[in-house]
């Protein structure tokens, strides 16, 4: 548990993860306040959504039914356990990839 920093925005930082627009929308609740730990999450979950379509258009690609299931699992997978660290109130980076989610998407304070 953090402080009431990370509780003030513990609402836009769980909206994050409920699709893409959800990710928006908690874009524009984070414009005002700058909360760093809806920020973190923010950007996370743009990350997670931007490589699960990713995945997709290549699975696509390829046509296979296996390579689509196991991108679908690897992204519900990580986008779950960011769910869960946003209800949480932790700012832990998701496996693989959330280390980079924080330097391309620094953008977004």
């Amino acid at each position: 548990m953090q402080s009431d920093y990370a509780k003030q925005g513990k609402t836009p930082a769980i909206v994050a993860y409920i699709t893409i627009i959800g990710t928006i929308i908690a874009f524009f609740m984070n414009n005002d306040t700058k909360n760093q730990f809806t920020s973190f999450h923010i950007r996370q979950a743009l990350g997670l959504w931007v490589t699960f379509y990713i995945l997709i258009a290549l699975a696509g690609v390829f046509g296979s039914i296996m390579i689509h299931a196991a991108f679908y699992i690897f992204s519900i997978v990580l986008i779950v356990y960011g769910l869960i660290t946003a209800i949480r109130e932790e700012q832990k980076p998701v496996p693989i990839l959330g280390t980079y989610f924080q330097d391309w998407f620094s953008f977004i304070k």
